[in-house]
């Protein structure tokens, strides 16, 4: 069968699969709607929970990332891995003891305000639009080529399926469906990269292919080193970051892990603490053989596109790379007339995304209206490099419709679950906990299920334009989430004598700073400007790191200058450090 034919039958079946699973488990009560009425199991709580932190930044865009930056791309394996080891010993226990549903009603309760409550729901939400709109373009990346169609039909199309999960069944039906989300994405992840490891290196292990040998006896990674100088690249070993802002950056993203709202309230889902702790730990288990992967498959693929591209005839090349240029996320620029891809450091095309006209040129391909200079040029989207690895390593047909079905059970999961922190911020944070304490529970999901249709709309417009690649935009949602929520997380359960004044007031210049800077540097707003007017050579994506320690020192020195917290409140803070005594979720 064809690859069009593989793909078509696998999603389908995939899809078919999810929305059964969504009927059979749609929420009939808010309990079930927010936290899938608290009695998840452990093990399916971990695969759900994996599945929701292995987003499309991890299945399509994070080994994309590393193979074209190399050492430097391991910011993102250490920070997430970090992170959501930080998050399992040192937060979720304690949160999931305290009983509330979310986050910002943990703020709300233990701040004693309602003002501290409306923050963490604007925080929340800007962080919850900042990581879906990184979903929605890998959604939107996939159904491009999944149907050979132009990346924002894709953003659309994706927008009406993620609208149905979340709609149709809320945390419970969304729990029950990630299930079987992370075992089509972890086996659509493994399948290639042992097909592809076997190929290259005879080891059938991706993780010792990786330093394993290839033929003529070289090692994979000197040749990979080799055909980057070549080039003119840095070599792939080496990196060019700072020491500085790769700990920046690592830091953001473990202290962003730390403060998600969409992985946090996974905690809220099980029985007791206990099941907190065990549900934690499966999760790091299911998630680590992802992320030990995605290395080796980052040096597979930038191996195998560099020999397949490089200095290839354009009539001549593989027909994957005509089906991707269909789809905006290849482009090939012929400025010189010899009819021959020239891949190599520098040119204008490898750092800036193509504007195409509507003609073709000589030799078929899609003419592009940016390119300059006067050699032949290349660009190539660093969020498809996951995607088209199979079709470019020549595997069969089925792995590379399994791949597609793997890259949307990785985003819809997410997606699902970011659109539900955004509904229950709304509905439950604000108008029941605020504006209309009386609400039914009936009118209560009317409004969490019409803002997750607006919020799907807002996400939709950034998933068609966003600031970034897939990783990269959700880089910037985790130094949101350490820049608001991790202080005043960490503060609020181990110092007592934390309270709702320095809470506020590190919340809102935590964020506010962090927003600042990546709307300067990452949307040329307020001036804009370049790596060179980066504050203390610090990335966007590392900024998180100096946002947050900006709040911590506001939150504590406030809370010093003003009135203690009432003494109800402090035991409270007592009582959430001891595990034992937690019931489930309490209901509202």
């Amino acid at each position: 069968m064809s690859v069009q034919t593989w793909t078509w039958l696998l999603v389908g079946i995939t899809f078919a699969l999810y929305f059964g699973i969504a009927i059979w488990a749609r929420a009939g009560s808010t309990k079930e709607f927010y936290v899938a009425g608290g009695g998840v199991s452990p093990l399916a709580n971990g695969m759900a929970t994996a599945a929701d932190w292995m987003s499309a930044a991890s299945f399509i865009s994070m080994a994309g990332i590393i193979s074209f930056a190399g050492y430097d791309g391991s910011v993102y394996l250490m920070g997430w891995t970090g992170g959501y080891v930080l998050l399992a010993l040192l937060l979720a226990p304690y949160l999931r003891k305290f009983g509330k549903f979310t986050v910002p009603d943990f703020i709300g309760d233990r701040y004693y305000s309602n003002t501290a409550r409306t923050v963490a729901v604007i925080c929340a939400l800007i962080v919850s639009f900042t990581y879906v709109a990184g979903q929605m373009r890998g959604v939107g990346i996939v159904f491009s080529q999944f149907l050979q169609v132009d990346i924002t039909v894709g953003v659309i199309i994706g927008m009406t399926v993620v609208l149905a999960f979340a709609l149709l069944g809320g945390m419970k039906g969304i729990t029950y469906t990630q299930v079987a989300q992370y075992c089509v994405l972890i086996f659509a992840f493994m399948v290639p990269a042992f097909f592809i490891s076997l190929q290259m290196t005879g080891n059938i292990i991706p993780q010792i292919g990786m330093g394993g040998k290839v033929e003529g006896g070289a090692f994979l990674l000197d040749k990979l080193d080799s055909l980057h100088t070549e080039l003119g690249f840095h070599e792939y070993t080496s990196g060019t970051k700072s020491t500085w802002d790769v700990f920046a950056i690592t830091l953001a993203l473990m202290a962003g892990t730390a403060g998600l709202p969409h992985v946090i309230v996974r905690f809220f889902t099980v029985p007791k603490v206990k099941d907190a702790r065990k549900s934690a730990g499966y999760a790091l288990f299911l998630i680590a053989i992802l992320y030990t992967t995605a290395p080796a498959v980052a040096v597979f693929s930038r191996t195998n596109l560099i020999e397949t591209v490089s200095n290839q005839r354009y009539d001549e090349i593989p027909v994957w790379f005509k089906n991707w240029e269909n789809t905006g996320l290849i482009a090939w620029s012929d400025k010189n007339g010899d009819g021959k891809i020239q891949y190599v450091a520098g040119n204008a095309l490898s750092s800036s995304k193509p504007e195409f006209t509507d003609a073709r040129g000589e030799h078929g391909e899609r003419i592009v209206a940016n390119s300059s200079g006067e050699v032949n040029e290349l660009y190539v989207d660093r969020d498809i490099m996951v995607l088209a690895n199979p079709e470019i390593a020549n595997l069969p047909n089925w792995v590379i419709g399994l791949v597609a079905a793997g890259g949307l059970a990785a985003a819809l999961s997410t997606a699902a679950g970011l659109l539900l922190v955004i509904s229950t911020s709304v509905s439950h944070d604000l108008i029941k906990k605020q504006l209309k304490p009386d609400i039914s529970d009936k009118n209560e999901l009317t409004a969490a299920r019409i803002s997750i249709f607006v919020a799907i709309l807002i996400a939709g417009y950034f998933g068609i334009n966003p600031p970034g690649f897939v990783a990269a935009v959700v880089a910037l949602a985790f130094g949101l989430a350490a820049a608001s929520f991790f202080p005043a997380i960490i503060l609020g359960i181990f110092d007592k004598r934390m309270n709702k004044e320095g809470a506020i007031a590190g919340m809102i210049v935590g964020i506010t700073l962090m927003m600042y800077y990546m709307m300067r540097f990452k949307l040329d707003m307020f001036g804009g400007g370049t790596s060179e007017d980066w504050w203390f050579g610090t990335s966007p994506e590392g900024f998180g790191t100096i946002a947050m320690c900006v709040n911590f020192v506001i939150s504590v020195v406030i809370s010093r200058l003003s009135p203690a917290p009432p003494q109800e409140v402090q035991d409270m803070v007592e009582s959430i450090r001891i595990p034992s005594g937690a019931g489930e979720a309490q209901d509202h």
